[in-house]
């Protein structure tokens, strides 16, 4: 290479460093943080999870207030009553009048008379009570072969008969008989009552 050439060339390489000079922007301090920024690698930034919200449960209403206690007066004084007039003890229980006790006679005309019981119901009975008196004649008598145990059944089965037909339409004289019942047995059942008959 002549010396022209290689002036030519030293020439030609300036002119491109004075471009690239002019070209180059200026460092500074704000530039080299730049670069840093550039090179240092940024921190991973933490990923944000979105925000859920959780639904609120309803609110639970207020709790009652518990019912109170009545309160309760005391029961007021009644006023004192004003003195009563000594009332008169009460007669003493009368006992009520004794029925009257029958005899054979006295029974045969109350029941004659009483209308509780029909004509032939009355002619009935009149039969049945001939017919016992005439079977205690016969015991009194020592015949018949009946005894006083048997008699006392067909009395008592007449009594409860004459008493049952007369109990609703004439209960007095029913009464009476009931009253007599043991009274008029005695007179039947002894000899010598009965032979007054």
């Amino acid at each position: 290479m002549t010396i022209r050439g290689a002036g030519a060339l030293s020439v030609s390489l300036l002119a491109v460093l004075t471009q690239a000079s002019a070209c180059a922007p200026v460092k500074g301090p704000s530039s080299e943080a730049v670069e840093r920024r550039a090179v240092e690698p940024e921190p991973p930034r933490e990923e944000t999870t979105p925000r859920v919200e959780t639904p609120k449960a309803p609110a639970s209403p207020a709790p009652a207030e518990p019912p109170r206690p009545k309160t309760v007066e005391p029961p007021r004084p009644k006023p004192p009553e004003p003195p009563r007039a000594k009332e008169s003890a009460p007669p003493p229980p009368t006992t009520p009048a004794r029925a009257p006790v029958l005899d054979l006679t006295s029974l045969e005309n109350r029941l004659r008379e009483t209308s509780a019981i029909g004509v032939f119901t009355k002619l009935s009975l009149k039969n049945q009570v001939d017919d016992l008196l005439e079977r205690f004649r016969t015991f009194h008598e020592g015949r018949g072969g009946t005894t006083l145990a048997k008699l006392r059944e067909s009395y008592d089965l007449l009594v409860l008969k004459v008493m049952s037909l007369l109990q609703d339409k004439d209960p007095a004289l029913a009464r009476d008989i009931s009253t007599s019942r043991e009274t008029l047995w005695n007179i039947l059942a002894d000899p010598a009552k009965f032979k007054n008959l």
